[in-house]
């Protein structure tokens, strides 16, 4: 019988030879009669599917791991065999008691218990497995942080947080927290993820790959993501502000990386995805607090600025021509209350430097009020009041204000910017002045900014009139940043206008400025800032600040926002420019600890009264 399957074999291949010779110019299988042919040998489609690739690490600016995937060892013990503790504990190199300590603090009704093993002791237990074959060793890989701090940025990978999410739905809090908080982990999820490999061969039978039955999808690894964080950076500036409720952005203005990023109230970010009633009861407490510290303040909390606003309505009205840099307004207290007696602003520097609000009320009338003419009816006056103020809009929409910036984490709020529509929604059709709208002038009433549009809008300023997307990673795997984080944005206004601004955020931080308080001159650095008070109906103010340093070399940009903190001069200015003194200098001069200790424990509200 072999003797006959060979010989057909022989036959029927120099049959197809023939065939294939004859019948070369035919065109498919319903022409060639040896397309059709079946041939003895059959080809096998199989499937390969290759190792989950590991997850891969997140390092800060300087290298430092932060987030990384490592093996973990767990040991399950039997949950009525007897078992010999002293045995074991001596087997393990553990005290005399310890088993039974671990079992106590471990141990759940109706399950059984399961201890955590270091890598040495997995691997003796392993070895005497035929000694104790009740017990079972496991491992898996688990997603490791290494440190404390930047909770919000570095988020938690959404597939692990499914506990987290489920409890703060239970307690009706998913409309806060629910995906907002998923930092780089949820935002780069798939490139951290790596990408299993899916092959399909066609294999002859002596298991040579012959082709492919289905499309392969490649293997592809994890990337790791360096981040723009400087951890020292991001850990300093956590504990000045400690318990408080506010935020800090800190970035580079040439690049828009992100240096640091605090939103206080913090928290380990290790403990959304932690396992265990522990972790499981300290999350409740973080869905349950008063202060939200679950809450990410600087893209999700948008407040009106305050003062520091009038950087970019003095920007916007040289731009259009309302004002000139030396420009004199009298400190007119019947248009606007000024909240200190200082000296007259003859010029918009020293407006700036005693952050005059009179001086700017008269600003913002001369962008949107229409000039005195007698002929123009009330419809004529009001259509030209909404075209200015809709031109104002346009150009402050260049900055990336009432929009989202786009930033690599999750989600963000756009903030808000009236439009003469909005006005006339609210008070009727051409019923409202400009009285209506001045408290735009000093960055209160209805407009409201993020923490990442107030640092971005400073960074423009210290750009002279451009800016990148703020971003925390600035290299992934091999490469750099995503590549529109790499695009220059340019607003409407001229570089010129915006050189304007810096000798009065220069003054501002000098004798008699609003920032004296916070100057760096002493070290060799030259502040360019804007301090602000947001009016607080519910208790103290509020206290802002934002400036960048060197003024004339900008490397950092750094905005503060404390809750009821009073005026900012007093305490958002000197938490900036530690902030500044530390990424610049790497150390803070004697003389400002106290400053430090100021912050964390003191009365600030109390000060500026």
């Amino acid at each position: 019988m072999l003797f006959l399957r060979q010989r057909l074999h022989r036959y029927l291949t120099g049959l197809g030879g023939l065939l294939a010779g004859g019948l070369a110019a035919c065109s498919g299988p319903a022409d060639n009669p040896v397309a059709a042919l079946v041939l003895p040998e059959q080809f096998t489609p199989k499937r390969e599917v290759t190792p989950a690739p590991q997850r891969g690490h997140i390092l800060d600016r300087n290298g430092k791991l932060l987030v990384g995937t490592w093996r973990h060892f767990t040991l399950t013990l039997p949950r009525r065999t007897p078992l010999d503790s002293a045995a074991l504990n001596r087997l393990l190199g553990w005290p005399k008691g310890a088993l039974q300590a671990r079992v106590r603090a471990a141990r759940q009704p109706g399950q059984a218990v399961v201890l955590p093993l270091t890598a040495p002791e997995a691997d003796t237990l392993t070895l005497h497995q035929c000694d104790w074959p009740r017990l079972v060793v496991r491992q898996y890989r688990a997603r490791t942080y290494t440190t404390s701090v930047a909770s919000q940025v570095l988020g938690y990978p959404t597939a692990a947080a499914g506990p987290f999410l489920q409890q703060a739905q239970r307690l009706e809090r998913g409309r806060f927290y629910r995906l907002r908080n998923g930092g780089v982990e949820s935002y780069y999820n798939a490139l951290l993820s790596g990408r299993r490999g899916y092959y399909h061969p066609l294999l002859d039978s002596l298991g040579r790959r012959r082709g492919s039955w289905a499309t392969d999808t490649t293997y592809r690894p994890g990337q790791d993501l360096h981040l723009s964080l400087d951890v020292q950076l991001q850990a300093y500036a956590e504990r000045l502000l400690g318990e408080r409720r506010g935020y800090i952005v800190a970035l580079e203005p040439a690049t828009g990386e992100i240096l640091c990023y605090v939103s206080a109230p913090t928290y380990a970010p290790a403990l959304l995805t932690a396992p265990g009633t522990a972790a499981a009861a300290a999350r409740r407490e973080l869905l349950q607090h008063p202060d939200k510290p679950l809450l990410n303040r600087p893209a999700l909390q948008a407040n009106p600025p305050g003062s520091v606003f009038k950087l970019v309505n003095a920007a916007v009205a040289l731009q259009l021509g309302a004002i000139h840099a030396d420009t004199s307004f009298r400190c007119d207290q019947s248009l606007m209350r000024c909240v200190h007696r200082h000296p007259q602003a003859r010029n918009l520097t020293m407006a700036l430097k005693y952050s005059c609000n009179p001086y700017f009320y008269q600003v913002l009338r001369a962008l949107t009020e229409p000039r005195p003419d007698s002929a123009a009816t009330a419809a004529d006056t009001c259509a030209v009041r909404s075209a200015h103020l809709a031109n104002w809009r346009r150009h402050l929409r260049s900055f990336g204000l009432a929009a989202e910036l786009g930033v690599d984490a999750g989600r963000e709020r756009p903030g808000f910017l009236p439009a003469p529509g909005y006005y006339n929604k609210v008070y009727g059709a051409c019923r409202w002045t400009y009285p209506t709208v001045a408290s735009l002038s000093i960055g209160q009433g209805e407009i409201n900014l993020t923490g990442l549009q107030l640092a971005n809008t400073l960074a423009i300023v210290a750009n002279r009139g451009w800016y990148r997307t703020p971003h925390f990673v600035r290299g992934i795997g091999q490469g750099g940043p995503l590549a529109r984080f790499t695009e220059r944005h340019h607003t409407l206004v001229d570089s010129v206008h915006f050189e304007a601004l810096v000798p009065g955020m220069v003054a501002a931080m000098r004798r008699g400025g609003t920032a004296e308080l916070a100057s760096l001159s002493d070290v060799g650095i030259t502040v360019a800032g804007k301090t602000g008070t947001v009016e607080n109906d519910e208790g103290d103010d509020h206290a802002t600040f934002a400036g960048f340093a060197p003024a004339y070399q900008p490397k950092i940009v750094v905005a503060v926002y404390i809750e009821n903190a009073g005026f900012g001069g007093l305490s958002a200015a000197p938490c900036a420019a530690l902030i500044m003194e530390k990424y610049l200098r790497g150390n803070i001069a004697p003389k400002r600890r106290r400053w430090e200790n100021w912050l964390r424990c003191g009365d600030l509200a109390a000060q500026g009264h």
